[in-house]
């Protein structure tokens, strides 16, 4: 039996299962990182060398959104159907190997889940302990306003710890943190106290009370693996120095004292550097403070550690008691949305738009949707050897309670000018009716009012504690810059991209960029060129809005919130690029006076 394992545990190795961690070392996989993710993963992962735990992370805000709509037509739905194809194959390989499977592909419904895994688990004839954790879905509470149809608490993962150390095999949850994942299953390995103490101090250590340092590199760890291959070279800036056609997913090799080494299997494709690492440990946060319901990790104190080819070491983790009240992610339809895109091709391409953009408005005088929106994407060039690259886009995005007001109004007011607007009039689909669009809001309250529970492989139901104590989250006052580069160097001006790496992404309504720089001079610059100031004025879509910036100089990084960028969320679709994923890419496209020495 592998240490920290509970009694009657599969975790130690079967007569020709892969070799087992060593001991001290808990390997915890990652085979999703969202809902749709690489349908092969689970089982590439199980076969492709030793692991303790894998995890599978199904959920995200829109996510929960679609679960929410598939609730509403049956209600014993509510889960990620594909984690139970996934576990055909993998629910056998995983008991071959002694891997337990920790996922929140549960969602709305992880009882329901769990009981479709035994069920499947009978049928193909492999005995395994499922436990589930639940607690989050606080809908029937009430309270929440019109139209909501998901109400769930971000738990964390002391459900998950008690259900591993009562044996089980597969611990389904509904909505916990991403991290969670990974915290749960390393407390319940290295025997880590997820309550805390009763007080701030501790007798031992006055400064790092019970197991807070630990748990916070657990988070790091867990937020790496969280997307997948996005820690792997997915989605990362200088993809063009790799290989990254098919990326491995990414493990973690996690000490007792929460340190670890983020790697993946042998053989696998893709990368892991300290490039690929630190482009997701900015991705979707914030400042120095990452909160959790487990813990606070200081961003601002992780070290990272190239310790050999794909392997990346996260040390120096601090961690600070979580916060008292735990967030709850709210999902409601908010109405109806219709879409119209209309080709513009060849000259008076911006005459082209006002005229149709005026019969548009004018047909829906009496009969106009609660809000219109009109944007006109310029993918026109002068003397184009193709016709789509002489066309430029103008979108018209309507938004209304009333479906007739959505879709017909806007749809018959198209398609009564195609013969009577611009040369040229087409668009590049239909018009058709209006689709329901959800609204993401977040809410907190109290870790004391959710009754976060696990019940474990025999049935009985626990109560999870919450942390004996918890702190207020302020923010930390923001470091010092580094010394400036010299003044006077020559200068070019070229993409910004040249010199740093970006990732982007969403939280609710805000949007995240994450800058990194490559190397101490790069880190020099940046700190200084990238003001609030110069990011408003390299995108445009920033300048009315509130953007705040945090320095997390062990990073060399610049992090970057612009709240509102995404309007109620990605399923109320408000811009272009709804999730803000390739906002980080747009912001290093964009020219600067870049320091010769850096090129």
């Amino acid at each position: 039996m592998a240490p920290g394992s509970p009694p009657g545990s599969p975790a130690g190795s079967s007569p020709g299962s892969p070799a087992r961690s060593s001991p001290g070392v808990l390997r915890i996989g990652n085979a999703s990182g969202f809902y749709g993710d690489r349908f092969d993963a689970l089982r590439e992962m199980l076969t492709g060398g030793p692991l303790d735990v894998l995890t599978g992370d199904y959920l995200a805000e829109l996510t929960m959104l679609i679960l929410g709509r598939d609730r509403l037509k049956n209600p014993d739905a509510g889960y990620a159907k594909t984690f139970l194809r996934q576990l055909e194959e993998g629910l056998g390989l995983a008991h071959e190997r002694g891997v337990r499977i920790v996922t929140n592909a549960g969602g709305l419904n992880p009882a329901g889940l769990a009981a479709a895994v035994r069920a499947l688990a009978e049928r193909v004839g492999v005995p395994v302990r499922v436990a589930h954790v639940e607690g989050d879905d606080l809908l029937a509470r009430g309270g929440w306003g019109d139209g909501v149809l998901t109400a769930n608490a971000y738990l964390g993962g002391a459900g998950i710890a008690a259900c591993l150390r009562a044996g089980a095999d597969v611990v389904v949850t509904g909505r916990v943190t991403d991290a969670a994942l990974v915290t749960g299953p390393a407390a319940a390995h290295f025997g880590w106290d997820l309550t805390g103490p009763d007080r701030p101090d501790s007798p031992n250590d006055p400064d790092r009370p019970g197991d807070l340092d630990a748990l916070a590199g657990a988070v790091v760890a867990g937020h790496v693996l969280e997307c997948g291959t996005q820690a792997t070279g997915g989605n990362y800036s200088f993809f063009t120095r790799h290989d990254i056609r098919r990326p491995g997913f990414p493990l973690a090799e996690i000490h007792a004292d929460g340190s670890a080494v983020i790697t993946k299997h042998d053989g696998t494709g893709g990368v892991v550097d300290i490039g690929t690492v630190t482009a997701q440990l900015l991705y979707e946060t914030g400042g120095a403070r990452y909160a959790g319901p487990d813990v606070t990790a200081r961003l601002d104190t992780v070290r990272l550690d190239q310790v050999g080819p794909d392997r990346v070491r996260i040390s120096g983790v601090r961690g600070e008691p979580p916060p008292p009240a735990l967030k709850v992610g709210l999902n409601r339809l908010g109405g109806l949305r219709n879409e119209i895109v209309f080709v513009l091709t060849g000259l008076d391409i911006d005459a082209k738009a006002r005229l149709v953009r005026g019969q548009v408005e004018d047909a829906l005088a009496g009969r106009r949707p609660a809000e219109v929106r009109w944007e006109l994407a310029r993918t026109d060039r002068p003397d184009a050897d193709t016709e789509e690259t002489a066309s430029a886009l103008l979108r018209l995005v309507v938004r209304d309670s009333d479906p007739d007001v959505v879709g017909r109004a806007v749809s018959g007011a198209a398609v009564e000018l195609a013969l009577g607007s611009y040369p040229g009039f087409h668009v590049t689909a239909p018009p058709g009716k209006g689709v329901p669009y959800g609204v993401f809001e977040a809410a907190y309250v109290d870790a004391s009012e959710v009754a976060h529970t696990a019940v474990l492989p025999d049935g009985r139901r626990v109560a999870v504690p919450t942390p004996l104590c918890t702190t207020a989250l302020e923010p930390v006052p923001a470091p010092p810059p580094p010394e400036p580069l010299p003044a006077g160097l020559p200068t070019r001006r070229v993409p910004l991209g040249l010199v740093v790496g970006a990732r982007s992404g969403d939280k609710g309504g805000d949007a995240n960029v994450g800058v990194w720089a490559r190397s101490e001079d790069g880190w020099r610059w940046l700190a200084h060129e990238l003001t609030t100031d110069r990011f408003r004025e390299l995108i445009p879509e920033s300048r009315e809005l509130t953007v705040i910036r945090h320095l997390l100089p062990r990073l060399r990084a610049v992090n970057f919130t612009v709240e509102g960028l995404l309007g109620e969320g990605v399923a109320a679709q408000a811009r272009f690029d709804p999730q803000a994923k390739a906002l980080g890419e747009w912001l290093r496209a964009r020219h600067a006076d870049i320091p010769e020495v850096l090129l």
